[in-house]
């Protein structure tokens, strides 16, 4: 895998896919600049040898070139992170775009407008990756984020940079990091997958059975799970039609030797909301009119257990509803416990939405060995899938 610590980009142009699709409140402020700050040792290591960046990224997904999806919301915050005054142009394609580049100087940032104004951008158009492509001597990747999409600035323009292109520090670390979980010889391995829905994690499941000793269930898909196996859960959410399959899984994981560990009791709920009325219930005994909306503490006491002797930890999914406080116990005291497990030597990959915002409201995120930039990405590669804008580096 070459990164750019293989090159010597000393009056070279590096054109650099960053992943800066970050949140704006409502006065485009940047309220969560994670992804901007991964970005910044690829873009150094650049400058640092005398090269000039040209970054490209998406924002959002406009329809009509909406002035919100602008790129120039975060030209002020990207400056101060990188400590450079970051340059900007309104388009990423035609004339004013080459003249802006022609103009860049070595230790210079342009930045690009929103990749995806431009309809061909998501639709793997080549002669758009082609005219991106005339930009830049080098072509970095270093999205995570949209590597396993096979849009034109991610997978396609590597075509046009056969000898002159690779990945940036970020991009390696991820792959590195998912590998570590994937082909680790560091057990027990466990993997807590949580979430609202089976469907949505099954293919991950599938493919890491093989490779743990430990599956913790939690959150909404658990009730399919507890239903399944003759569980009464009241009002809680369920995938009826998912049934069958989660005793399939839990049939194999049977074969492959491989413990699974549903919760036992549940924070119940009359109602979705903050004001409802709670107890704790065992997790196949919820009465009528009530939901499970976080694990109880049992359920907290015996998952803790698994993961104090576990050496190799992966997340992905919260087991409660963590955004209402009255909930979150559940995820807060399991963050907790993967941060205790890697003070004591287990490596934790944090990955997902939902589980990097939770090590994030509850301080957690340096207290975990690796906290993944790319949801949808980093689930493809445990779904054991090659990701376009990876593949396109190697060939």
């Amino acid at each position: 895998m070459k990164t750019v610590n293989d090159i010597n980009f000393k009056s070279k142009r590096a054109l650099i896919r960053v992943d800066f699709n970050v949140p704006l409140d409502e006065n485009f402020n940047v309220t969560d600049d994670t992804r901007m700050v991964a970005g910044k040792p690829t873009i150094l290591k650049i400058l640092e040898d005398g090269g000039s960046c040209i970054l490209m990224s998406h924002l959002g997904r406009p329809k009509n070139r909406e002035s919100e999806f602008s790129l120039q919301h975060i030209v002020k915050p990207l400056s101060n992170i990188l400590g450079v005054q970051v340059k900007f142009v309104d388009d990423c394609i035609g004339e004013k775009v080459e003249n802006a580049v022609a103009d860049l100087k070595s230790g210079e940032i342009l930045l690009l407008e929103n990749l995806r104004y431009h309809e061909e951008e998501t639709k793997g158009d080549s002669a758009y990756a082609e005219k991106l492509s005339k930009l830049g001597d080098i072509y970095v990747n270093d999205a995570f984020g949209t590597a396993h999409r096979a849009h034109a600035s991610t997978a396609i323009i590597a075509e046009f940079f056969p000898e002159n292109k690779c990945f940036g520090l970020l991009l390696a670390s991820e792959i590195e990091n998912v590998n570590k979980v994937l082909e680790t010889n560091e057990k027990p391995v466990t993997a807590i997958i949580g979430g609202a829905k089976v469907s949505s994690k099954i293919t991950i499941i599938e493919n890491i059975l093989d490779k743990i000793d430990h599956l913790i269930i939690g959150g909404g898909m658990a009730f399919t799970f507890i239903k399944a196996q003759g569980g009464k859960i009241g009002s809680s959410l369920v995938e009826d039609d998912k049934q069958e399959l989660a005793l399939e899984i839990l049939e194999e994981a049977k074969k492959k030797q491989v413990s699974v560990h549903l919760p036992v009791d549940a924070v119940i709920a009359d109602s979705f909301s903050e004001t409802a009325d709670t107890k704790i219930s065992a997790i196949d005994e919820i009465p009528e009119g009530w939901m499970g909306l976080d694990v109880g503490p049992m359920t907290n006491k015996n998952f803790a257990e698994v993961l104090i002797n576990s050496k190799t930890i992966l997340w992905n999914g919260p087991v409660g509803v963590f955004e209402m406080e009255k909930f979150a116990e559940g995820t807060k005291i399991l963050g907790t416990n993967i941060a205790k497990a890697t003070k004591n030597g287990a490596f934790s990959l944090v990955g997902g939405g939902d589980s990097v915002a939770a090590v994030q409201k509850f301080n957690l995120a340096d207290k975990v060995s690796y906290v993944s930039t790319g949801g949808g990405a980093m689930l493809e590669m445990l779904e054991g899938k090659t990701l376009p804008g990876i593949k396109a580096l190697l060939q």
